[in-house]
């Protein structure tokens, strides 16, 4: 028997970050959860989903995951971006938690099954300095994780992307109209950098999986000079070092590094992946299940990539909710050529709108085993934070240029 959808419901929240949560609504009375959150640009996925989507949702059937993501993939007419991405995403989250509520199981049992008995995640440490690193590091490994990703300062700078100088918290976002501008020196986090991640290194000993994020921040000969310099650190990987835009450029940065790349989180869909995937300019792929258009999606860019020996390691901020986590643990569960999840936690406040079955435990996640998804949004408690703007920074250089990545 058909569940057919009756209501599609956009809630818009800000429980310490903003979220764009999707509820669908089937005739016998089964709710779907689907994130589409995209930082910064909330109230535009919002609007998309609100005003477009969920009235062409009325009516459907709820059972026909993939027949949808096409229907509205292909019927726009405009395609991919992470606006339509999110929106999609969430429509094919909510989809699946609602067959897995119907049939009684977890999603990933709907995908075929565990391959796997956990998820291996990592974490954020930050210090503005070494001694400050080390510290955070330390915190992070009494804590269980086995994987770190180590983010410092640059001498010269306040600022570098979430890392603030005399703050022992890492916040990229800031509530505010527009983007915050921060400086960058290209040429002193190159001399610095190396230094620091190979204190760590040294402090952590041989065993701990240490990563880094360049952020975009460099161009191809810097990238090849940073990999080259990283290679005695051992890093599992570096991550996002040119922009993702100049995909056939990572090729020149592969031929002249054997440091682990990762790329990909600002990609939207299978077509975006597709050249550094099949030419193998990277290690790791890292489309976050949301922006890219839900779990129907990412488990095609991630069979491609296990056919030229790329592994998968979705984007996990804290700004996509609890529903992308969970939705990106089931899909790891079930996916063999998954390595890590990216885990970063949340607020306290996030937990008082979204309960989530999925668990922690020393250094490695797990979806539960609760039908669907396993997150419960609470639309009492959301409603109780509104949204506020909040935007990513941008940088310029020291001479005021508007960094290109």
């Amino acid at each position: 028997m058909p569940h057919t959808i009756v209501a599609a419901d956009v809630i818009v929240t800000s429980p310490s970050r903003n979220y764009v949560t999707l509820k669908i609504t089937t005739s016998d009375g089964v709710v779907g959860w689907g994130d589409a959150t995209v930082n910064g640009r909330e109230l535009s996925v919002a609007s998309y989903l609100r005003d477009h989507l969920a009235p062409a949702l009325l009516g459907r059937d709820a059972d026909r995951i993939e027949d949808t993501w096409n229907y509205f993939y292909k019927g726009a007419y405009w395609r991919r971006g992470p606006i339509t991405m999110a929106a999609i995403g969430a429509i094919d989250m909510a989809l699946w938690d609602i067959k897995g509520k119907a049939l009684g199981v977890p999603v990933y049992q709907l995908l075929g099954g565990a391959v796997r008995e956990k998820i291996l995640t990592y974490t954020h440490a930050t210090g503005w300095d070494l001694p400050e690193l080390l510290d955070s590091v330390d915190k992070r490994r009494e804590q269980g994780f086995r994987a770190v990703r180590a983010q410092a300062g640059v001498p010269g700078l306040e600022k570098v992307y979430g890392v603030t100088n005399g703050a022992a918290s890492y916040e990229p976002a800031g509530r505010g109209t527009g983007p915050v501008e921060e400086g960058w020196d290209t040429a002193s986090y190159l001399r610095h950098i190396p230094d620091i991640l190979a204190g760590v290194r040294d402090h952590v000993g041989p065993e701990p999986e240490l990563l880094h994020d360049a952020h975009h921040r460099l161009n191809p000969t810097e990238a090849i000079r940073l990999g080259k310099a990283l290679e005695p650190v051992d890093l599992f990987w570096l991550e996002d070092v040119i922009p993702a835009e100049n995909q056939h450029l990572l090729q020149e940065v592969r031929r002249q590094t054997s440091i682990p790349l990762a790329i990909g989180e600002v990609f939207n869909t299978i077509w975006d992946c597709q050249q550094l995937i099949t030419e193998r300019s990277l290690d790791f792929i890292r489309t976050a299940i949301v922006h890219a258009g839900g779990i129907s999606h990412v488990r095609k860019i991630l069979a491609l990539a296990e056919v030229y020996q790329v592994k998968g390691a979705p984007h996990g901020p804290s700004d996509v909710s609890p529903l992308n986590m969970s939705a990106s643990l089931h899909l790891g569960l079930a996916t063999t050529n998954f390595a890590i999840q990216e885990f970063m936690g949340y607020d306290p406040l996030v937990a008082e709108v979204f309960h989530s079955s999925y668990t922690y435990d020393d250094g490695y996640l797990h979806p539960g085993d609760e039908p669907g998804l396993g997150v419960m949004f609470d639309e009492k408690a959301a409603s109780r934070f509104p949204y506020k703007q909040a935007y990513l920074p941008i940088a310029r250089d020291l001479d005021g240029t508007m960094r290109d990545w």
